[in-house]
Formats: C-alpha cells, structure tokens, sequence
C-alpha cells in the first residue's frame, strides 16, 4: 500500500524521467568528453544536481531498466538479459509477474502516468495499465498511441521514412493534452545511441567525422574475455564513422530534450517539475578494443564503461542547482528517490517484504546533513556478481572462469586481473564477504542469478546456457580465427 495524494491541497511535482539506451556517461560534455555537442543537456548538469558516479547495475537493457522500474535488483525481480521480441516463448512469459512498477505508485497516488519510446521489459496488459498514455517505439513499426481509450490525431512520418520525431511528438502532445488538475509522471525513452551506428542525420554526424576522438583511450584489446555481438559488427571496420555516427546521435537525442524541456517552460512548469536524465548502461566505442555493453564479451564484462551512466536531476527550487556530487548512487537509489520527492511512501509492510536496495538521494540534492553514503556498488549480470569500491573491483563468476581483481586506483583501464594474486588475498576475501552479505540480502531464490540457467529464457543467446555459449564462442572464433 502507498499514500495518495494529499487532498488538503499539499503540493505534489511533476516528474519527467529520460532514460536514453546506451548513452555511456563519457560520452557527454558535462562529464567532460571535449567533442561531443550537448548544449541542453550541459545546461540540465549546469543549473541541476550532476551525479559524477552513477551506474547501472546490470550492464545490459532489459534488466537495467526492470530495476529503475521495481527499485530491485535483477535477483529479486528475476529478469538477467535482454528480451529477444521476435521470439515467441519469451513473449509469453510473464515477465516481472507480482512486481510493481514506479509508474503504478505514481498512479495509485493521483498522478497521470506516460510512457513514450523504449519499454523493453516484456508487454503484459497488467503492466500497461499502469500508463495513462502510451507510445511504444524501438523502430518502426510503432504501438498504438492510447490515452483514456482514444489515441491522439498525429500526422504519419513520410511513407518508407522513420520518424526520429515521434517520441518527442508524443511526449508533447502527452504534455498538452493531460489532464491540468492532476500531476502528472512522463518516461521518455530515447533508443538511436543503440547499435547500430549508422543512418543518423547528416547534418549532425557531418561535423564529428574530423573530429580527433581523443576522450576515447587507445585500448588494446580486452584480455579476459572474447569479442562477440556488437562487438563483432562490421562497425569495427569503420570505427571513425561509427564514433561520429553515434556522436551524431547523442545530438540527436539532446535536440529532442531540449523540445520537451522548451514545452515544459512554455506551459509555466519548470518550477513545479522535475527533470532527469539518465541511461539503462554505459557503452565501450573502442575503449579495451570493444564495440558494445557488458555482453560484448564471453564471459560477459562489467567495464567501467559498461555501467558508468549519466545522472543528472533539475528541479528549480527544490533541490539545491549547481551542484556535482560525488556519492556512487544506482538506477535503484534513482527510483527510491523518485518517489522521495513526490512524496510517495511505502507502507511498513510493503518495504519490508520489497527488500529495496536503494536510497533516495533528495538529501543529497539538498545539500542536507544525514547518514554516510556508501561508497560501494554493486551489480549482476546472470550468473556473474560484482562489488565496486573506489579503490577496488572485484567480478565473480560462477558459471565460468573465476573472475577479475583490478586495481582500479593503479590500473584504471582493468587490465591486470590480479585474483589469486597473494598480496590481494585480505582484499579479495574481504570483497568477496561484503559481496555474500549484499547477494544474501538482496535475492529471492526463484530469481537468483545463480539460477539463471532453470529460469525462463530471455533470448537465443544467453552464455549461461550451453546452445548460447557455443553461439557466442562460433561468432568468437569468426574473429579470432580459431
């Protein structure tokens, strides 16, 4: 059970939530990558709350963003992988079954819920209740529009084109045809940073093809693990175009914030609404010689950049602007912090049977005194677990090889895998008793990644599984030559 909304007329904002797929945090001016264009953006880090230290904690897209949506961790909602849509056994699956989604909460409590773009978590009935309004697009063909059992009159994209407009379109006329009485919560869901890197407007990739792209290091190639999916598209032969082409399409997606942000001042809401932005993952555009997430690689990887993610959060006169924080905070502490600040509780016993592994970060925002924030991160990824300190990273596999110790203070590009090294051994075996402790408190054991091989499938290529390991380990070879 949850509060509604005070009728006593206490204010309750408006929320508006973009969470692009794989915009990697370094791929942004704010977090100082030097050439790529993000004007709307760097004002929303400028004037807003910048997160220097947000990650994902799981690397790939379906279950990162079922965690920003449940506040749980994939062990407890129990979904590990991407969800393959062209495949009919997944789709039958009741994906995320007795859990309840942010969009329900700020429902029950009074608001006028949307959802434009990408969803990716599986389309139950139940689940798209939870929406007043919805626009479904991950290329085309889209959904239907609803909203209140009528879609909206729209103008169709040109006949064979793609309309790179419809998200923002339909956020907006979300934003003019809502109910004015109620406050409402709107997800956008940007996808065209995704692979692959091709066919993005002209005039935006044209100026990045001269570009120098020296914020991405000149890795070698990833030593722990073989290349595989996106990491073997033909994008590898062609790595200055596919970088310009993705820059390309970070623009893209700033110039369609920046309509929502301008419709949004239009209609006088700046300060009665909150502002965030984020990303499902980070991405590698080269860097350790990869093209893609933390399922680049078999076994899979949990790279800085494959879960390093922007945050960043605006709300004039609500939080404290102007501020870069350097506490480690998850997708899961963004969604106990969304509720935080529109005032939406949790009952006693709802929390406690939910086990929420995150932590509203409003305090922070405010600048106010309060508990130490821990330093420390985790994150999953099927069958593999990970503890992230500042100083250290530890990845455990259970299902393959043993893992990777890095030093991330003397070796910051994860090359030196120092597990079993016997100068690390106190630090292993504290790392791997902090990362027992987590995973005992926050897994249900018919979730568990460690049993993700006896749950229902997500896709054809899950590593976990012995027909995807060896379709994995056949595209591997095409590469490597073995």
């Amino acid at each position: 059970m949850i509060d509604e909304l005070d009728p006593s007329g206490v204010d309750h904002p408006n929320v508006v939530v973009f969470l692009t797929d794989d915009h990697a945090q370094w791929a942004l001016g704010a977090y100082g990558n030097s050439e790529v264009r993000t004007p709307t953006l760097d004002y929303l880090a400028k004037t807003g709350v910048q997160f220097d230290n947000g990650f994902t904690p799981i690397p790939v897209c379906s279950p990162a963003r079922a965690s920003f949506w449940t506040g749980r961790m994939p062990s407890q909602h129990g979904m590990h992988d991407y969800l393959a849509g062209d495949q009919q056994e997944v789709a039958a699956v009741p994906w995320l079954q007795g859990e309840t989604s942010l969009a329900a909460r700020f429902k029950a409590a009074g608001y006028t819920t949307a959802m434009v773009g990408k969803w990716h978590i599986g389309e139950q009935d139940d689940t798209l209740a939870d929406f007043d309004y919805w626009f479904h697009q991950y290329g085309p063909p889209p959904t239907p529009t609803k909203f209140a059992g009528a879609a909206p009159e729209t103008t169709p994209a040109p006949r064979g084109a793609f309309d790179r407009h419809a998200i923002t379109d339909h956020a907006i006329n979300f934003l003019r045809s809502r109910p004015e009485a109620k406050p409402f919560f709107l997800f956008v869901g940007y996808f065209t940073t995704h692979s692959p890197w091709a066919n993005h407007p002209e005039r935006l990739v044209d100026q990045y093809r001269d570009g120098d792209f020296t914020d991405i290091p000149q890795d070698s190639t990833y030593r722990f693990g073989r290349l595989t999916a996106e990491a073997l598209y033909a994008t590898r032969d062609n790595p200055r175009e596919a970088v310009a082409q993705y820059y390309g399409a970070i623009s893209e997606i700033d110039e369609q914030v920046g309509r929502v942000v301008d419709e949004i001042e239009a209609q006088g809401l700046s300060d009665s609404t909150m502002i965030v932005y984020t990303a499902d993952h980070g991405l590698n555009l080269g860097h350790h010689g990869l093209w893609g997430k933390g399922n680049s690689t078999y076994p899979y990887n949990m790279l800085d950049e494959s879960i390093r993610i922007p945050l960043i959060v605006k709300a004039p006169g609500r939080i404290l602007g102007r501020q870069r924080r350097a506490e480690h905070v998850t997708l899961c502490d963004l969604h106990d912090s969304l509720l935080d600040f529109a005032g939406i509780r949790l009952g006693p016993f709802e929390g406690e049977r939910l086990k929420l592994p995150g932590r509203s970060v409003m305090p922070l925002c405010r600048n106010e005194p309060g508990e130490p924030w821990s330093d420390t991160v985790f994150g999953e990824y099927g069958d593999l677990r990970m503890i992230r300190t500042p100083r250290f990273k530890l990845v455990r596999r259970y299902g393959a090889d043993p893992g990777e110790l890095f030093d991330l203070a003397g070796d910051p590009r994860e090359t030196t895998n120092l597990l079993g090294d016997s100068r690390y051994a106190d630090v292993e075996a504290e790392l791997q008793e902090r990362l027992d402790a987590y995973f005992d408190r926050y897994q249900e054991p018919r979730a568990s990644g460690l049993g993700v091989a006896t749950l229902a499938r997500h896709n054809s290529d899950e590593a976990w599984r012995e027909d995807g390991k060896a379709r994995l380990t056949a595209s591997a070879d095409w590469i490597t030559g073995a």
